[in-house]
């Protein structure tokens, strides 16, 4: 007799016994959103690098040559942006980092004691004061412009750097995240743990809820920075001598004088690729501490 070999086969890793072995399936991409998702990014970014390709090319080739074609003039543009008017340009730019820097730096710090205050404390009238904060959020910044330089010509500051500093130091949006990030990572037990160790309302704030709140600090600083960084309006309302203008004032002007010389153009196109250059870099920098702090709070918590 005959023995009959049965052969039985593994099933493939992966796979439950008893089931039918296809061809491995394909993950399911998801078409329209994908393509909604290319679309925005191609939007957003089309005329950034029209932006950095047009910044290389001298005055000649700018409107004679394929615009998306590099140019060979980048260096002699960085070089003639100098020169203009003894560098008034990094003067922009000087004043385009300190408006920037030290007006977000401020608007951190008012954010984090206010957030933290209207997360922690419980007193009369905390929701009311927070709704007329939100409120603040929704105004345009043309409504509030005016007053304020209303408010800073009866003080005699306009016209000087802190009638763009001032204003900025109050940002209700940075104080709404403050706020939600403090009540979200701060335990009220931690809080009271401290009181009963005898310390302070100050020395809990800045020694406990502090380090717990960087991650969304960070993200205030951020974006206080890039939207000062980018105002136009205020700027334009309070200042008159072009010595203090930031980057975003100067490259206007020298937008307008390049209606009557058309040389100028080259210049305000290589200030606007130079002017993004340190918003990139900080964005970059900041993105690395914002990660880690982020990791080492959910660690934490």
């Amino acid at each position: 007799m005959s023995t009959l070999a049965v052969r039985k086969t593994r099933p493939a890793a992966g796979t439950t016994p008893g089931t039918a072995q296809g061809p491995p399936r394909r993950r399911r991409t998801a078409l329209v959103p994908t393509l909604t998702l290319a679309l925005g990014a191609l939007y957003c970014l089309l005329p950034v690098v029209w932006v950095v390709v047009a910044a290389t090319k001298s005055g000649s080739e700018l409107f004679s040559t394929f615009t998306f074609l590099p140019g060979t003039g980048f260096t002699d543009n960085v070089g003639d942006l100098s020169a203009y008017r003894d560098g008034v340009y990094w003067r922009w730019m000087a004043n385009s980092a300190l408006y920037a820097g030290l007006g977000a730096l401020l608007s951190t710090a008012v954010s984090a004691v206010s957030g933290y205050a209207l997360a922690t404390y419980r007193f009369r009238g905390r929701e009311a004061l927070f709704n007329v904060l939100l409120a603040g959020v929704l105004m345009p910044p043309v409504i509030l412009a005016v007053p304020q330089y209303l408010l800073l010509a009866e003080a005699g500051m306009t016209d000087s750097y802190l009638s763009v500093l001032l204003p900025q130091v109050l940002s209700p949006y940075g104080v709404y995240l403050a706020r939600i990030y403090a009540a979200a990572t701060v335990p009220a037990d931690v809080v009271e743990a401290g009181r009963m160790d005898g310390a302070g309302e100050w020395r809990i704030f800045i020694r406990i809820a502090l380090p717990m709140m960087v991650p969304g600090l960070v993200t205030v600083f951020l974006f206080q920075f890039v939207a000062v960084w980018n105002n136009f309006l205020l700027p334009y309302i309070m200042l008159s001598d072009d010595e203090k203008f930031p980057i975003t004032l100067g490259l206007h002007t020298l937008l307008e004088q390049g209606a009557s010389t058309p040389a100028l153009y080259t210049l305000v196109i290589t200030g606007a690729f130079l002017a993004v250059l340190p918003l990139v870099a900080l964005f970059l920098v900041v993105q690395r501490f914002w990660s880690l702090d982020l990791l080492s709070g959910a660690v934490k918590s």
